[in-house]
C-alpha cells in the first residue's frame, strides 16, 4: 500500500503544477493543454500497474478485468476533462469570480462528483461478472484511494475563492 501512496503523490504532484494553470495567453494556455494531456495519460498508465501490482490477478481473470477496466478508465476520463475544464475555468475567473461563476462552478463541480459516484456504481456489477466480489470490492477500494489521493493533491494547488 505503501507503492500506491508514494507513486500516487508523485504523480499529483506532477499534476498539479497549478503555477502554470494560472499563466496567461494563448500559447501558454495551448502549452498547459499538452502538458496536462501528457500527465494525465502517464498517470493513468501508473494507475494501471498499481491496480496490477496489487490485485493478485489469476490469468483467468486479468483476461477478463483489463478490457471492462479500459471501459471504466475511457468513462472516468471523460468525467474528469470535466473537472479539468472547471479547474481552468476557475483559474481563468479566480481573481474576478462574481457570486454566479461561483455558484454555477459549485454546482457543475459537485455534478462532476455524482457523476464519478454513478459510474462506480454502474461498474460494480460489471467488475462482478469478471472477478470475485472480495477482488472487485478490493479493486474500488483501490481506484478510491487513488482518487482521494489526487484529489488531496489537486484540493492543496488551488486556492480557496475569496469572498
Amino acid at each position: 500500500m505503501r507503492k500506491i501512496v508514494a507513486v500516487a503523490l508523485l504523480a499529483g504532484a506532477l499534476l498539479l503544477q497549478t503555477g502554470v494553470l494560472y499563466a496567461e495567453g494563448p500559447t501558454k494556455e495551448s502549452a498547459v493543454d499538452q502538458e496536462i494531456q501528457m500527465l494525465r495519460k502517464d498517470l493513468r498508465s501508473e494507475k494501471k500497474q498499481i491496480i496490477a501490482a496489487n490485485m493478485s490477478f489469476t490469468d483467468a481473470e486479468a483476461v477478463k478485468f483489463w478490457p471492462v477496466y479500459d471501459e471504466y478508465t475511457r468513462k472516468m476520463t471523460k468525467i474528469n476533462d470535466t473537472r479539468v475544464a472547471l479547474i481552468k475555468e476557475y483559474a481563468q475567473n479566480y481573481e474576478a469570480m462574481t457570486d454566479a461563476q461561483a455558484q454555477s462552478l459549485t454546482k457543475r463541480s459537485l455534478e462532476v462528483d455524482e457523476a464519478v459516484v454513478q459510474l462506480r456504481i454502474k461498474y460494480v456489477p460489471l467488475f462482478n461478472k469478471v472477478l470475485p466480489a472480495k477482488k472487485t470490492a478490493r479493486f474500488f477500494q483501490i481506484d478510491r484511494r487513488l482518487g482521494l489521493l489526487l484529489d488531496i493533491q489537486l484540493a492543496s494547488g488551488i486556492p480557496l475563492v475569496q469572498p
